[in-house]
C-alpha cells in the first residue's frame, strides 16, 4: 500500500531570496538534522544569465533505526539523491528527492516547492508532498514503514524551525536583505558567509531542501506537481498552516495531510461546493484518520443532507409551537472552555405527549435544528475566543426522570435520533454533563448505550443527587455566574420548564403518518432501489416533439447504467419488484420495472442515448431533446464490473468498494422534468442553470449531437 502525503501552504513572512539564502547554509549538513550526515554535489548547471541553477546532491542519511534491522539490511547509511531547481527569474525552487539504497524494494519520492506568496510578494510559501511504497523488505516491511513515517514527520516539525534558525543567524550576521535577480550581470556578493554559496547579488542563493533531510519516511501526497502555482494557497483553495492552527487547532503533520486530501478529493469529486474543512475534520477525527472510513460516512452524509434539505432547514423550517412550549431545551452561554452550552431539562419533558402530538420525525427534525445551530454558534464561538471551537457542551438535568420516560415508542424515537445524529455529526459533542441522574436512569442507560459511539461515551460525566454541587463538579466545567437557576445558581436560564402536554394535542397514528410523510417528502427528489435483474424505470409521455427532458441524479450507493429508450406504445401498468426478495421495507426501497420481458429492443422501442455508466457518488444532470412523441422511459441498470477490471479503484470506488463486493442493490435518488424547448434556456430548473446537490455542474460535458442530448456528471 502506498503511503503519502501532503503538506499544508507554510508561509515565511520574509522575502523568496532571502529564504534561499537560509535555506543553502543546510548544506553540505545540517547540525539541527541529526541524521542527516552528509552531501555530495554530483551535478550541476547554471544557464548563462544565472536565472536558472540546478544542482543534484546524494545525500548521506544515518536512520534511527534498531541496530538488528540494520544488520540485516547490510547497511549503516541510506542514500537519496536530491535534485534542486532554482529559478531566481520565477523566484521558486523545486526539490525533488528519491531513496538510491534498495530502490528495487522501496520507492520513496519527496517533491518540494518555495515559491512567492500570491498576495504579497515579499512572503514566501512552501509546500511538499511525498510517497512511500514499500514493494518488500526481508519480512519487515510493516516495521520499516512505521520507522520512515516517524523520522519523516518528526522533520517536517523541524523544517519551519530550521529556516528560521538561519534567518536568525543571518541577521545577527547583518543579513537581513538579499537583492532580487536582475538581468543584468551583477557581481558575486562577498558579505555572504561561506556557507551561503556567495550568490551573485541576485539571490543566487539555492538549492537544499527541507524535504529530503525529512525525505526519508513516508506520507502523503496528492500531486506531487506543485509547481508555479503551489502558492496560489488562499484558505479557499488551500489549506495555509496558520489558517489550519488558528482556525481547526493544533494538528499533526500527518493529520494536516489527512485533512488536505480527503478535502483535495472532495474539490475534484464535487466541484464548486464542499463542506467546511471543520466539518471534514470531525470525519477524520470520528474515524482515527483513517481516510477511506472518513470519506465513506462523509459522503453517505452529504447525500443525506441534500436529500433532507439539512443544509437550510435553520432558514426554511420553523419548530411547531408545541416544541417551542414544550420542549424544555435551550442554549445557554458557554463553559470554560468557550464552548457552546446547550441545556435540557429531560427530567420535566413529556416525551410521551410530544412523540404523541408530533410524531418522531418533527422530534427528529428539531433535533438536526439544534445541531445545525450548534454547528453555526461553534463558528461564533471561534471568532469571539480566538481559538478553534468545534463541539459543544450539553447539560442534561434528570430530576423529575421516572419510568414514564421509558414509555417504549419515545425510546424507539430517542434511539432514532441518537443514530442519526451520531451518523452526521461526529465529534460534536465535546462534554456531556449528567446530573441529579435517578435510581431509574441505569435502566435507561442500559437501552441507549450500546447506540452511542465509544469516543462519545468517554465525554460523559454522571452525576447523582447533589454530587454536581460537589469537588470535580460543575463549577469545574461552567463559570459559577451562569450556572441555571434551576441547579441553584445565579443566572436565570430561559429553557422552557416543558411540562405536560395537553391530550387535546395528540394526533391519531393516521395523522401522524402523514404529517411524517410531509416532512420528510419535502425535497423535489425520488429514491429507488436498483438490484441485478432488476432496473427501476420511469415513465414520460411526451405529446409535443422537441419537448425536452431533463434529470438530476445522485448515485447513492453501487454503479449504475443510466439509459434513455422510446416507444411507440404505452408500457403496461408499473410492477413493483417483489419487497420479500429484496428485504425491502420502506419507501425508500421504491423499484419499479416497466419494460415488458417480452419486449425486443429494436421492435418494440429503442434506445436513443449511448447508455452511460455512473459511479458511486456522482451526481449526474443530463437533458435530451425528444425527437419523436410518444414514450420516454429512464432506466438505471445495475452495473456489474468486468472480471478483468484495473485493481486501481479511481476516486468515488475507493470510497465504497467494500460495499460493492458483497452487495447486488444499488440506490439512487433522482428528479426529473419536462420543459418545452422554447423554455429550456430560461428554465430556473434546466440543465444550464441547475445545480448537483453537493456542486455546480461539472466541466465535464458530453453531448451527442444525434439525439440533442446532454449529461453532466460531478465526480
Amino acid at each position: 500500500m502506498v503511503q503519502k502525503y501532503q503538506s499544508p501552504v507554510r508561509v515565511y513572512k520574509h522575502p523568496f531570496e532571502l529564504i534561499m539564502a537560509a535555506y543553502e547554509r543546510r548544506f553540505p549538513t545540517c547540525p539541527l538534522i541529526p541524521m542527516f550526515v552528509d552531501s555530495d554535489t554530483v551535478n550541476e548547471f547554471k544557464s548563462e544569465d544565472g536565472a536558472i541553477h540546478v544542482i543534484e546532491r546524494r545525500c548521506k542519511l544515518d536512520i534511527d533505526a534498531p541496530r538488528l534491522l540494520k544488520k540485516i539490511a547490510g547497511v549503516d547509511y541510506v542514500y537519496f539523491i536530491q535534485k534542486n531547481s532554482l529559478n531566481s527569474r520565477e523566484r521558486t525552487l523545486h526539490i525533488e528527492a528519491r531513496n538510491e539504497t534498495f530502490s528495487n524494494r522501496v520507492i520513496i519520492n519527496e517533491h518540494c516547492c518555495y515559491s512567492v506568496h500570491p498576495e504579497n510578494e515579499d512572503w514566501t510559501c512552501f509546500e511538499q508532498s511525498a510517497s512511500l511504497d514499500i514493494k518488500s523488505f526481508f519480512g519487515f516491511e510493516s516495521t520499516v514503514e512505521k520507522i520512515a513515517m516517524k523520522q519523516y514527520t518528526s522533520n517536517i516539525k523541524k523544517g519551519k524551525e530550521i529556516i528560521e534558525y538561519y534567518l536568525r543567524q543571518l541577521e545577527e550576521e547583518g543579513v537581513t536583505f538579499v537583492p532580487r535577480w536582475t538581468p543584468a550581470a551583477l557581481a558575486p556578493s562577498s558579505e555572504m558567509p561561506s556557507s551561503c554559496k556567495k550568490p551573485a547579488a541576485p539571490s543566487a542563493v539555492v538549492v537544499p531542501d527541507p524535504a529530503l533531510k525529512e525525505g526519508l519516511s513516508s506520507e502523503p501526497l496528492s500531486t506531487p506537481s506543485g509547481v508555479p502555482e503551489p502558492a496560489a494557497g488562499t484558505p479557499d483553495d488551500k489549506l495555509d498552516a496558520d489558517y489550519i492552527k488558528r482556525y481547526l487547532g493544533d494538528l499533526t503533520p500527518l493529520q494536516e495531510s489527512c485533512l488536505i486530501r480527503l478535502r483535495q478529493w472532495l474539490q475534484e469529486t464535487h466541484k464548486g461546493k464542499i463542506p467546511k474543512d471543520e466539518h471534514i475534520l470531525r470525519f477524520l477525527r470520528a474515524r482515527d484518520f483513517n481516510i477511506d472510513k472518513a470519506r465513506e460516512t462523509l459522503c453517505q452524509s452529504l447525500t443525506w443532507r441534500k436529500q433532507h434539505q439539512v443544509d437550510y432547514i435553520l432558514d426554511t423550517w420553523q419548530p411547531p409551537q408545541v416544541l417551542q412550549d414544550y420542549y424544555a431545551g435551550g442554549w445557554h452561554h458557554h463553559d470554560k472552555d468557550g464552548r457552546p452550552l446547550y441545556v435540557l431539562r429531560l427530567g420535566q419533558m413529556d416525551t410521551k405527549g410530544l412523540v404523541r402530538a408530533l410524531g418522531e420525525e418533527a422530534l427528529l427534525r428539531y433535533v438536526l435544528s439544534i445541531n445545525e445551530e450548534g454547528l453555526r454558534r461553534c463558528e461564533e464561538n471561534t471568532k469571539v475566543f480566538g481559538r478553534p471551537i468545534s463541539s459543544w457542551t450539553c447539560l442534561v438535568d434528570l430530576e423529575g426522570l421516572n419510568m414514564r420516560h421509558l414509555w417504549r415508542p419515545g425510546v424507539k424515537a430517542l434511539l432514532r435520533i441518537i443514530e442519526v445524529v451520531e451518523a452526521n455529526y461526529p465529534e460534536t459533542l465535546g462534554r456531556l454533563l449528567i446530573l441529579r441522574a435517578p435510581r431509574v436512569f441505569p435502566v435507561l442507560w442500559t437501552l441507549v448505550s450500546p447506540f452511542i459511539d465509544d469516543n462519545t461515551r468517554r465525554k460523559f460525566l454522571i452525576y447523582a443527587g447533589n454530587d454536581y454541587q460537589g469537588p470535580g463538579g460543575l463549577l469545574d466545567y461552567i463559570d459559577k455566574e451562569i450556572i441555571p437557576d434551576f441547579l441553584s445558581g445565579e443566572c436565570m436560564c430561559e429553557v422552557p420548564e416543558g411540562g405536560l402536554v395537553p391530550k387535546s394535542l395528540y394526533r391519531t397514528a393516521e395523522e401522524l403518518e402523514n404529517e411524517d410523510l410531509k416532512l420528510w417528502t419535502e425535497t423535489i427528489y425520488q429514491s429507488a432501489s436498483v438490484f441485478k435483474g432488476a432496473p427501476h424505470e420511469i415513465l414520460v409521455q411526451i405529446v409535443d416533439a422537441s419537448s425536452v427532458i431533463t434529470w438530476d441524479f445522485d448515485v447513492c450507493k453501487g454503479d449504475i447504467v443510466f439509459n434513455i429508450y422510446h416507444s411507440k406504445r404505452s408500457p403496461q401498468p408499473p410492477k413493483k419488484d417483489s419487497l420479500g426478495a429484496h428485504s425491502i421495507t420502506s419507501p425508500g426501497g421504491n423499484n419499479v420495472q416497466l419494460i415488458d420481458r417480452i419486449w425486443q429492443l429494436g421492435r418494440d422501442y429503442s434506445m436513443v442515448e449511448s447508455p452511460l455508466i455512473c459511479k458511486e457518488g456522482e451526481s449526474v444532470q443530463g437533458s435530451h431533446v425528444t425527437r419523436w412523441p410518444g414514450f420516454y422511459i429512464l432506466q438505471w441498470k445495475f452495473h456489474s464490473m468486468p472480471a478483468c477490471a484495473a485493481t486501481s479503484l479511481p476516486r468515488m470506488d475507493d470510497v465504497l468498494a467494500s460495499l460493492q463486493v458483497s452487495s447486488h442493490k444499488c440506490k439512487v435518488m433522482y428528479y426529473t422534468e419536462v420543459i418545452g424547448s422554447e423554455d429550456f434556456r430560461g428554465s430556473m430548473t434546466s440543465l444550464e442553470s441547475s445545480h448537483s446537490g453537493f456542486s455546480q455542474l461539472s466541466a465535464a460535458t458530453t453531448s451527442s449531437s444525434q439525439s440533442h442530448s446532454s449529461s453532466m456528471v460531478s465526480r
